[in-house]
């Protein structure tokens, strides 16, 4: 997994590895400077590009002239720098930089407190006004400047952070932030890149490695994680010879009313594609045919009517319920029967969340470490109401640890808060697959890895990456605008077999 680290633990990181590897700090200035500037001028080739570099006085700043000098080396000649002068604060490694632009003649202009600022007609802007230690929102003359590069409607490129964004924390959301098309970030992703606040202010971003001492950054033992592939490919388990479907278990889905099939069968769908051993479906009558005719491979037991189906609860392995279960009285019965009779971790979601968020006494029986699956509102229903997705991410893991649960909370990255206060961000999807019944098939997923006994860590780790992966394996190469939840279903056998080859 890679650590994602908060300001403080950066500052911290690059102090280390500045007296530790040792390296001054104004040559791990170049070396990050240079890690940026290889990634632009792959991204950006065209040397006849107009560019302005907007350079504060600390740090970021002084990434900033670096980068204009390395682009003028790389023959990226229309470049010009506007520096903010709106204090007579500045680094050192920010004024090294500086006599180096001044020795090497570039064109300089600085833009002084309460001046009219110049007219752009750069075609691309990089932004390296300030930081990743900022903590408050931008005001006076930083604002001013910010609200003026919004304005021109440029290509802008920021270095390691956009102006005026925090990389941990609530973001106000009336802040003012420089908005950037990409940013070229230092050695891993920031936690507020994951999150949706990113969204009005950060179109794409990428990572480039500077080389800081990974072994010190996974010494301050960061409850934040990004799922990497090569983590996946480290927990998934190939199928060994003489192994039969009792080897991988079997796996009850609880879900579906007469006009919510469709949840159930994606439900089973994602379940049977993913491995499982044997799936049963507990199902209403009336959908019986609609489950042997779309899947024959999944077994049911019926409900009829109101009443409860008799079921051996000791042949299953584990249990997935909620998509499309309906909230009525029958449905609160039959979520009550499962957790008076099963003791084992289950797979909580959609309906049966929302029983839960109504039912506070249900709370009591949730079997411990048991995975609930909420998208943003069945989330604000279970534990009250966020202002922002920081407000929730808190929560997610102080009530992962206080209810000894997994939660999986649905996004752009989902995220898995674990009982022993880890919190991973998954790396995969697209805006493809935002379409109804994608969250049927990952329950599924998670439902099918518990019963082939991963922990239920794992079976979340494993679970929403390999959905999104799939789901990024149909949209991306093959140019698809939606992708939908059955074909994403049957293509988890495509994708896991690359994964472990």
């Amino acid at each position: 997994m890679l650590p994602l680290l908060t300001a403080q633990q950066i500052r911290e990181a690059d102090a280390h590895t500045i007296a530790n590897e040792p390296i001054s700090s104004i040559n791990l200035m170049e070396r990050a400077s240079r890690a940026f500037v290889g990634w632009f001028i792959n991204h950006f080739p065209e040397k006849n590009l107009t560019i302005s570099v907007y350079c504060g006085t600390g740090n970021n700043g002084g990434d900033g002239l670096a980068v204009t000098r390395m682009l003028y080396d790389h023959k990226y000649f229309n470049i010009d720098v506007k520096l903010a002068r709106f204090s007579e604060k500045s680094t050192d490694d920010f004024n090294i930089n500086l006599n180096r632009i001044k020795q090497m003649g570039l064109d300089l202009r600085e833009l002084k407190p309460e001046s009219a600022f110049p007219t752009e007609k750069s075609e691309i802007i990089i932004d390296a006004l300030l930081g990743s230690g900022i903590n408050k929102p931008l005001n006076g003359d930083y604002k001013r400047l910010a609200e003026y590069i919004n304005g021109l409607n440029k290509t802008v490129v920021a270095v390691d952070v956009p102006t005026g964004f925090y990389i941990d924390g609530e973001i106000d959301a009336e802040a003012t932030v420089i908005k950037a098309a990409l940013v070229i970030t230092f050695q891993q992703p920031k936690i507020s890149f994951l999150l949706p606040e990113s969204a009005p202010h950060i179109k794409c971003w990428e990572v480039v490695n500077i080389g800081i001492d990974e072994a010190f950054i996974a010494s301050l033992k960061s409850p934040y994680q990004f799922i990497e592939e090569k983590d996946i490919k480290q927990l998934l388990k190939p199928r060994h010879h003489f192994s039969n479907k009792g080897t991988y278990g079997h796996a009850l889905i609880v879900a579906g009313q007469a006009k919510t099939m469709g949840a159930a069968l994606l439900s089973a769908a994602g379940c049977a594609y993913a491995g499982s051993g044997l799936t049963t479906t507990c199902v209403p009558e009336s959908g019986l045919t609609a489950l042997n005719t779309y899947l024959p491979e999944i077994m049911a037991i019926v409900r009829t009517g109101d009443e409860l189906p008799e079921i051996e609860w000791e042949q299953f392995t584990t249990i997935g319920i909620g998509p499309g279960l309906g909230k009525d009285k029958a449905a609160l019965r039959l979520f009550g029967e499962v957790l008076d009779n099963y003791k084992k971790p289950i797979v909580i979601d959609a309906d049966a969340l929302n029983l839960l968020a109504g039912n506070a006494e249900l709370w009591k029986k949730v079997p411990t470490g048991s995975i609930l699956t909420p998208h943003m509102k069945e989330f604000d229903r279970l534990f009250g109401k966020h202002a922002n997705w920081w407000q929730r991410l808190q929560t997610c893991m102080q009530m992962a640890k206080q209810h000894n649960i997994h939660i999986v909370l649905k996004n752009d990255y989902t995220l898995v808060a674990t009982p022993k206060g880890k919190v991973y961000f998954n790396s995969t999807s697209n805006p493809a697959m935002a379409t109804g019944g994608m969250g049927d098939v990952l329950t599924g997923i998670i439902t099918s890895l518990l019963a082939q006994k991963y922990t239920p860590e794992e079976a979340c780790i494993i679970g929403t990456y390999i959905h999104g992966k799939a789901g990024d394996e149909l949209a991306k190469p093959n140019r698809m605008n939606v992708v939908l939840p059955g074909r994403l279903a049957q293509q988890l056998t495509i994708t896991m077999a690359k994964l472990l080859a």
